[in-house]
């Protein structure tokens, strides 16, 4: 009987990242969607409330990411990578491809808040095989 708990207990325990994994990688997803659909309200509430409050509108925070990360507006291709824990913030790993075909990594930093997984910011590189 105690096994039995110790498993179940252990399972949880790695149930847990798993499943920070496909939460954030599906907020992230469908603010790429927005995105594409040109729908920068619905983008703009998958942000987390510094961004929210950084930016004031739906509309200044559309124009950043549309004048300051192309890769991010209008990709062409969408891998999710691993999810990272650096100095206790938890960082989603994307490989995106531009419209013009160059690859990017694009490391999301996530937070959870009451209303669930949000993107806090990015930080973007070319991709290690992109010729950039």
């Amino acid at each position: 009987m105690r096994s039995i708990i110790l498993s179940l207990l252990l399972m949880l325990g790695l149930a847990a990242p798993l499943r920070a994994d496909q939460d954030a990688q599906a907020v992230i997803k469908a603010q790429i969607e927005a995105f594409l659909a040109q729908d920068v309200t619905r983008a703009y509430s998958y942000a987390s409330p510094f961004i929210q409050q950084k930016f004031g509108t739906p509309e200044q925070f559309g124009a950043m990411v549309r004048d300051g990360y192309p890769m991010v507006w209008r990709p062409s291709d969408v891998t999710f990578l691993e999810m990272r824990d650096i100095a206790g913030r938890l960082w989603q790993g994307v490989r995106v491809m531009d419209a013009a075909g160059a690859g990017w990594i694009v490391d999301y930093e996530m937070i959870e808040t009451p209303e669930g997984w949000r993107i806090n910011g990015v930080t973007v590189r070319p991709a290690p095989d992109a010729s950039v």
